[in-house]
């Protein structure tokens, strides 16, 4: 037993022990109430439940979702079903991963708005469609009924996603789209810059969740990962405090994913596409979605 000299508050001490065993520095959603001044208490039985308290918050495990993009790719360039982008979600499935997202295009270069019903009837995880928040994209958005629509601001032909949401600029335009997915109780994401600023805006229309866009940090990583990851770690924080979920995506993959998985919080989603078909490729898919989950595990 620990016999307390001054007079603290649960939430005092807390941070004082889990100061000592994470960081950065978490902030207690426990009770405020004040101890009585030489109260004996058991550090052991407080740290357990201050892990216990947080751990849903701040230390969640990370879903990873597989982009199945690139493997309707291949299907699209020889006219066929092969290889079969159902079959291939189930299997990912089937092997650990924890949702499947695709990104229909308005040219549908790869995956097919025919393809979403019955990627969304077999799912068992989670169904997460990405695109641009046209009124064709919501019609069979919301026809489908996926469990999260993750709203980005590319233009019309545009190669890959390479930037987020000015909010602030589109504000009513997202209110009114994002308040279209939520009638069908469809759970929304908004693709972010790493800008801790942009999160007030997120909450104020009616975001469930953003999506910080990961290219910035891939590619710096390797010059400078710590300078690389701090505006995601700030982000996150606010993303944290303001109660809003937290996905990423973009250029993530086996190298870089561990680090930035250890310096933001609350990351609740990983969505990652081509890095871990081109992996694949090399190690089989099975494997590959196994390697992945391993550097979520920390």
């Amino acid at each position: 037993m620990a016999l307390i000299e001054s007079e603290l508050t649960i939430s005092e001490i807390f941070k004082s022990i889990i100061s000592l065993r994470l960081k950065p520095l978490i902030k207690s959603p426990v009770t405020k109430t004040a101890l009585p001044r030489n109260t004996q208490i058991n550090i052991a039985e407080i740290s357990n439940i201050a892990f216990f308290n947080i751990e849903n918050q701040y230390m969640s495990a990370t879903k990873l979702s597989v982009n199945i993009n690139k493997v309707a790719l291949i299907r699209n360039s020889r006219g066929s079903n092969l290889p079969d982008v159902l079959k291939f979600a189930r299997d990912c499935e089937e092997f650990g991963a924890d949702g499947i997202t695709v990104h229909p295009r308005p040219d549908e270069r790869h995956i097919r708005y025919s393809d979403l019903q019955g990627l969304k009837d077999q799912n068992k995880t989670e169904f997460n469609i990405e695109g641009y928040p046209s009124q064709d994209f919501i019609d069979k958005v919301v026809a489908v009924v996926p469990d999260q629509v993750t709203l980005v601001p590319d233009p019309p032909g545009v190669l890959t996603s390479n930037q987020g949401w000015d909010i602030g600029l589109h504000k009513e335009f997202l209110i009114d789209t994002i308040s279209k997915f939520k009638e069908f109780g469809i759970r929304v994401s908004l693709f972010i810059e790493p800008d801790p600023s942009i999160i007030a805006l997120a909450k104020a229309v009616q975001a469930d969740r953003v999506e910080l866009y990961t290219g910035h940090y891939a590619d710096e990583f390797l010059q400078n990962r710590q300078r690389a990851v701090e505006a995601y770690s700030k982000t996150a924080q606010e993303a944290f405090d303001a109660g809003i979920g937290l996905n990423a995506g973009h250029d993530l993959n086996l190298d870089n994913l561990r680090f930035f998985k250890e310096n933001v919080i609350g990351l609740k989603e990983v969505s990652i596409g081509h890095a871990l078909i081109s992996d694949a490729l090399y190690y089989g898919i099975s494997n590959v979605i196994k390697m992945y989950k391993n550097e979520l595990s920390i």
